[in-house]
Protein backbone atom coordinates (compact mmCIF):
# COMPACT_ATOMS: atom_id res chain seq x y z
CA UNK A 1 0.00 0.00 0.00
CA UNK A 2 1.44 3.37 -1.05
CA UNK A 3 1.07 7.07 -0.44
CA UNK A 4 -2.07 7.50 -2.57
CA UNK A 5 -3.97 4.72 -0.81
CA UNK A 6 -2.99 5.97 2.65
CA UNK A 7 -3.93 9.51 1.66
CA UNK A 8 -7.43 8.31 0.74
CA UNK A 9 -7.84 6.57 4.09
CA UNK A 10 -6.69 9.64 6.03
CA UNK A 11 -9.01 11.85 3.97
CA UNK A 12 -11.91 9.69 5.12
CA UNK A 13 -10.78 9.67 8.74
CA UNK A 14 -9.50 13.24 9.06
CA UNK A 15 -10.99 15.24 6.18
CA UNK A 16 -9.59 18.57 7.40
CA UNK A 17 -5.99 17.38 7.25
CA UNK A 18 -3.43 17.14 4.47
CA UNK A 19 -0.90 14.32 4.35
CA UNK A 20 2.68 15.57 4.34
CA UNK A 21 4.57 12.30 4.66
CA UNK A 22 3.92 8.56 4.87
CA UNK A 23 6.48 6.40 6.66
CA UNK A 24 6.31 2.59 6.92
CA UNK A 25 6.73 1.43 10.51
CA UNK A 26 8.19 -1.77 11.92
CA UNK A 27 5.99 -4.29 13.70
CA UNK A 28 2.49 -5.37 12.86
CA UNK A 29 2.85 -9.01 11.79
CA UNK A 30 -0.90 -9.19 11.16
CA UNK A 31 -1.30 -5.67 9.81
CA UNK A 32 0.57 -3.07 7.77
CA UNK A 33 1.57 -0.10 9.90
CA UNK A 34 2.30 3.46 8.75
CA UNK A 35 3.21 6.70 10.47
CA UNK A 36 1.44 9.55 8.70
CA UNK A 37 2.54 13.14 9.21
CA UNK A 38 -0.10 15.83 8.80
CA UNK A 39 -0.37 19.58 8.39
CA UNK A 40 -2.45 20.21 11.53
CA UNK A 41 -3.07 18.73 14.98
CA UNK A 42 -2.69 15.88 15.40
CA UNK A 43 0.47 16.36 13.34
CA UNK A 44 1.19 12.62 13.24
CA UNK A 45 -0.99 9.51 13.47
CA UNK A 46 -0.58 5.77 13.09
CA UNK A 47 -2.59 3.99 10.40
CA UNK A 48 -2.92 0.20 10.71
CA UNK A 49 -4.31 -1.60 7.67
CA UNK A 50 -5.67 -5.14 8.09
CA UNK A 51 -6.13 -7.83 5.46
CA UNK A 52 -9.67 -9.23 5.24
CA UNK A 53 -8.77 -12.42 7.11
CA UNK A 54 -7.53 -10.39 10.07
CA UNK A 55 -10.55 -8.09 10.37
CA UNK A 56 -11.35 -9.63 13.75
CA UNK A 57 -7.93 -8.48 15.00
CA UNK A 58 -8.91 -4.92 14.15
CA UNK A 59 -12.13 -5.35 16.16
CA UNK A 60 -10.10 -6.70 19.07
CA UNK A 61 -7.60 -3.85 19.03
CA UNK A 62 -10.33 -1.22 19.06
CA UNK A 63 -12.12 -3.00 21.92
CA UNK A 64 -9.03 -3.43 24.11
CA UNK A 65 -7.96 0.19 23.67
CA UNK A 66 -11.48 1.27 24.62
CA UNK A 67 -11.17 -0.70 27.89
CA UNK A 68 -7.94 1.12 28.68
CA UNK A 69 -8.92 4.61 27.59
CA UNK A 70 -10.10 5.86 30.97
CA UNK A 71 -7.36 4.29 33.08
CA UNK A 72 -4.13 4.39 31.07
CA UNK A 73 -2.71 7.27 29.04
CA UNK A 74 0.32 5.30 27.91
CA UNK A 75 -1.53 3.45 25.15
CA UNK A 76 -2.71 4.83 21.80
CA UNK A 77 -6.17 6.35 21.44
CA UNK A 78 -8.39 5.20 18.58
CA UNK A 79 -9.24 8.22 16.42
CA UNK A 80 -11.15 6.49 13.63
CA UNK A 81 -12.25 3.01 12.65
CA UNK A 82 -12.65 2.41 8.94
CA UNK A 83 -13.27 -0.61 6.74
CA UNK A 84 -10.12 -2.63 7.28
CA UNK A 85 -8.07 0.14 8.86
CA UNK A 86 -7.71 2.01 12.14
CA UNK A 87 -6.26 5.45 12.81
CA UNK A 88 -4.54 5.82 16.18
CA UNK A 89 -2.76 8.59 18.01
CA UNK A 90 1.01 8.38 17.66
CA UNK A 91 2.74 8.07 21.00
CA UNK A 92 6.06 9.77 21.50
CA UNK A 93 9.15 7.58 21.44
CA UNK A 94 10.85 4.66 19.75
CA UNK A 95 10.84 0.96 20.70
CA UNK A 96 13.04 0.11 23.65
CA UNK A 97 14.53 -2.68 21.52
CA UNK A 98 16.06 -0.05 19.20
CA UNK A 99 18.01 2.01 21.76
CA UNK A 100 21.19 1.45 23.73
CA UNK A 101 20.67 1.29 27.47
CA UNK A 102 23.60 1.39 29.86
CA UNK A 103 23.73 -1.72 32.08
CA UNK A 104 23.25 0.37 35.22
CA UNK A 105 20.09 1.95 33.75
CA UNK A 106 18.15 -1.25 33.12
CA UNK A 107 16.75 -1.34 36.66
CA UNK A 108 15.14 2.09 36.29
CA UNK A 109 13.68 1.35 32.86
CA UNK A 110 12.14 -1.91 34.04
CA UNK A 111 10.92 -0.28 37.25
CA UNK A 112 8.92 2.08 35.04
CA UNK A 113 7.70 -0.89 33.00
CA UNK A 114 6.54 -2.70 36.12
CA UNK A 115 4.50 0.34 37.15
CA UNK A 116 2.96 0.54 33.67
CA UNK A 117 2.02 -3.15 33.57
CA UNK A 118 0.44 -2.83 37.02
CA UNK A 119 -1.83 -0.06 35.71
CA UNK A 120 -2.68 -2.15 32.65
CA UNK A 121 -3.87 -4.88 35.01
CA UNK A 122 -6.34 -2.49 36.57
CA UNK A 123 -9.02 -3.66 34.12
CA UNK A 124 -10.82 -6.58 35.77
CA UNK A 125 -12.26 -9.35 33.59
CA UNK A 126 -15.32 -11.58 34.16
CA UNK A 127 -13.59 -14.86 33.27
CA UNK A 128 -10.39 -16.40 31.94
CA UNK A 129 -9.77 -16.69 28.21
CA UNK A 130 -8.89 -15.02 24.92
CA UNK A 131 -10.22 -11.51 24.44
CA UNK A 132 -11.80 -10.12 21.27
CA UNK A 133 -14.93 -8.06 21.99
CA UNK A 134 -15.54 -10.29 24.97
CA UNK A 135 -13.83 -13.24 26.59
CA UNK A 136 -14.17 -16.07 24.08
CA UNK A 137 -14.97 -19.53 25.46
CA UNK A 138 -14.75 -18.10 28.99
CA UNK A 139 -13.40 -20.33 31.72
CA UNK A 140 -14.56 -19.82 35.31
CA UNK A 141 -11.15 -20.43 36.84
CA UNK A 142 -7.46 -20.28 35.99
CA UNK A 143 -6.96 -24.03 36.38
CA UNK A 144 -9.39 -24.97 33.63
CA UNK A 145 -8.12 -22.19 31.37
CA UNK A 146 -4.43 -23.01 31.66
CA UNK A 147 -4.99 -26.77 31.59
CA UNK A 148 -6.67 -26.32 28.24
CA UNK A 149 -3.92 -24.02 26.98
CA UNK A 150 -1.13 -26.40 28.00
CA UNK A 151 -2.94 -29.36 26.43
CA UNK A 152 -3.38 -27.43 23.17
CA UNK A 153 0.25 -26.30 22.99
CA UNK A 154 1.59 -29.72 23.94
CA UNK A 155 -0.47 -31.31 21.15
CA UNK A 156 0.89 -28.74 18.70
CA UNK A 157 4.42 -29.46 19.96
CA UNK A 158 3.95 -33.16 19.21
CA UNK A 159 2.30 -32.57 15.83
CA UNK A 160 5.10 -30.20 14.78
CA UNK A 161 7.84 -32.72 15.53
CA UNK A 162 8.89 -31.74 19.05
CA UNK A 163 11.01 -34.29 20.90
CA UNK A 164 8.80 -36.92 22.54
CA UNK A 165 10.88 -37.10 25.72
CA UNK A 166 10.74 -33.32 26.19
CA UNK A 167 7.00 -33.38 25.53
CA UNK A 168 6.54 -35.95 28.27
CA UNK A 169 8.71 -34.05 30.74
CA UNK A 170 6.76 -30.85 30.13
CA UNK A 171 3.48 -32.71 30.56
CA UNK A 172 4.71 -34.26 33.82
CA UNK A 173 5.98 -30.90 35.12
CA UNK A 174 2.65 -29.23 34.41
CA UNK A 175 0.73 -32.03 36.15
CA UNK A 176 3.02 -31.83 39.19
CA UNK A 177 2.65 -28.04 39.47
CA UNK A 178 -0.98 -27.65 38.41
CA UNK A 179 -2.03 -26.86 41.99
CA UNK A 180 -0.37 -23.46 41.56
CA UNK A 181 -2.93 -22.45 38.96
CA UNK A 182 -5.74 -22.42 41.50
CA UNK A 183 -3.96 -19.66 43.43
CA UNK A 184 -5.08 -17.11 40.84
CA UNK A 185 -8.65 -16.03 41.53
CA UNK A 186 -9.09 -12.62 39.87
CA UNK A 187 -8.63 -12.47 36.08
CA UNK A 188 -7.45 -9.15 34.68
CA UNK A 189 -6.76 -7.78 31.23
CA UNK A 190 -3.25 -8.89 30.27
CA UNK A 191 -1.32 -7.37 27.37
CA UNK A 192 0.32 -10.78 26.76
CA UNK A 193 3.16 -9.36 24.67
CA UNK A 194 5.10 -6.98 26.92
CA UNK A 195 8.55 -7.13 25.37
CA UNK A 196 11.02 -4.42 24.41
CA UNK A 197 9.70 -4.12 20.86
CA UNK A 198 6.32 -3.00 22.20
CA UNK A 199 7.63 -0.52 24.79
CA UNK A 200 8.24 3.07 23.65
CA UNK A 201 10.89 5.27 25.25
CA UNK A 202 12.38 8.75 24.95
CA UNK A 203 15.66 10.07 26.36
CA UNK A 204 15.30 12.00 29.59
CA UNK A 205 17.51 13.96 31.96
CA UNK A 206 18.11 10.88 34.12
CA UNK A 207 17.94 8.15 31.47
CA UNK A 208 15.31 6.56 29.28
CA UNK A 209 11.68 7.34 30.05
CA UNK A 210 8.87 4.98 29.02
CA UNK A 211 6.12 6.76 27.10
CA UNK A 212 3.88 3.95 25.94
CA UNK A 213 2.91 0.33 25.46
CA UNK A 214 1.58 -0.67 22.04
CA UNK A 215 0.19 -3.65 20.08
CA UNK A 216 -2.58 -5.24 22.13
CA UNK A 217 -3.41 -7.91 19.53
CA UNK A 218 -2.51 -10.78 21.90
CA UNK A 219 -4.52 -9.58 24.91
CA UNK A 220 -6.07 -12.18 27.20
CA UNK A 221 -8.02 -12.31 30.46
CA UNK A 222 -5.70 -14.11 32.83
CA UNK A 223 -3.59 -14.23 35.97
CA UNK A 224 -1.51 -11.01 35.98
CA UNK A 225 1.62 -13.09 36.55
CA UNK A 226 1.18 -14.32 32.96
CA UNK A 227 2.30 -10.89 31.74
CA UNK A 228 5.31 -10.71 34.02
CA UNK A 229 6.35 -14.23 33.01
CA UNK A 230 6.19 -13.38 29.30
CA UNK A 231 8.34 -10.31 29.81
CA UNK A 232 10.79 -12.50 31.71
CA UNK A 233 10.75 -15.12 28.96
CA UNK A 234 11.03 -12.75 25.99
CA UNK A 235 13.09 -9.77 27.20
CA UNK A 236 14.69 -10.23 30.62
CA UNK A 237 16.58 -13.40 29.80
CA UNK A 238 18.43 -13.76 33.12
CA UNK A 239 19.25 -10.06 33.43
CA UNK A 240 18.85 -9.57 37.18
CA UNK A 241 18.75 -5.76 36.93
CA UNK A 242 15.76 -5.99 34.60
CA UNK A 243 13.92 -8.55 36.72
CA UNK A 244 14.53 -6.69 39.99
CA UNK A 245 13.33 -3.44 38.43
CA UNK A 246 10.21 -5.01 36.92
CA UNK A 247 9.14 -6.66 40.17
CA UNK A 248 9.91 -3.61 42.32
CA UNK A 249 7.95 -1.36 39.97
CA UNK A 250 5.03 -3.77 39.80
CA UNK A 251 4.65 -3.92 43.57
CA UNK A 252 3.14 -6.53 45.86
CA UNK A 253 3.19 -10.11 44.57
CA UNK A 254 1.61 -13.26 45.99
CA UNK A 255 3.82 -15.51 48.16
CA UNK A 256 4.00 -18.19 45.44
CA UNK A 257 4.89 -15.80 42.61
CA UNK A 258 8.18 -17.51 41.75
CA UNK A 259 6.95 -21.06 41.04
CA UNK A 260 3.81 -19.72 39.38
CA UNK A 261 5.81 -17.44 37.11
CA UNK A 262 8.12 -20.35 36.25
CA UNK A 263 5.10 -22.40 35.19
CA UNK A 264 3.85 -19.54 33.01
CA UNK A 265 7.34 -19.00 31.58
CA UNK A 266 7.26 -22.66 30.57
CA UNK A 267 3.97 -22.05 28.78
CA UNK A 268 5.26 -18.99 26.92
CA UNK A 269 8.40 -20.82 25.78
CA UNK A 270 6.31 -23.78 24.61
CA UNK A 271 3.98 -21.47 22.72
CA UNK A 272 6.96 -19.71 21.11
CA UNK A 273 8.49 -23.04 20.03
CA UNK A 274 5.17 -23.99 18.42
CA UNK A 275 4.96 -20.62 16.65
CA UNK A 276 8.40 -20.84 15.06
CA UNK A 277 7.88 -24.47 14.09
CA UNK A 278 4.48 -23.72 12.52
CA UNK A 279 5.95 -20.85 10.47
CA UNK A 280 8.81 -23.01 9.15
CA UNK A 281 11.48 -21.10 11.02
CA UNK A 282 13.62 -23.80 12.63
CA UNK A 283 16.63 -21.65 13.60
CA UNK A 284 15.38 -20.61 17.09
CA UNK A 285 13.99 -24.06 18.01
CA UNK A 286 17.12 -25.58 19.63
CA UNK A 287 17.57 -22.55 21.90
CA UNK A 288 13.92 -22.59 22.97
CA UNK A 289 14.05 -26.34 23.53
CA UNK A 290 17.07 -25.74 25.76
CA UNK A 291 15.08 -23.19 27.76
CA UNK A 292 12.22 -25.67 28.14
CA UNK A 293 14.62 -28.37 29.28
CA UNK A 294 16.17 -26.10 31.92
CA UNK A 295 12.76 -25.46 33.44
CA UNK A 296 11.51 -29.04 33.55
CA UNK A 297 14.88 -30.58 34.44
Amino acid sequence: MGWVQIEKLVAEALPDHQVLEVLPRTGGELSTVFEVRLDAEPTAVIVKVYADEWAWKQVKEVYVYSLLKSSLSSVPEVLYVGAGYTVLTKLEGVPLSQVEVAPEDWYDVYHQLGQLVRRFHGVAQPAYGYVVEEVLDPKPDNTSYMAGQFAKKLQEFADLGGAADLHDRIESYVAHHSHLLAKATDPVLCHNDVHEGNVLVVPGASGWRITGLIDVENAIAADPLMDLAKTDCYSIRNNQHKLDGLLAGYGDLPPDWQPRMTLYRLYHALELWDWFASTNNPAPLPSIASDLTKIVG
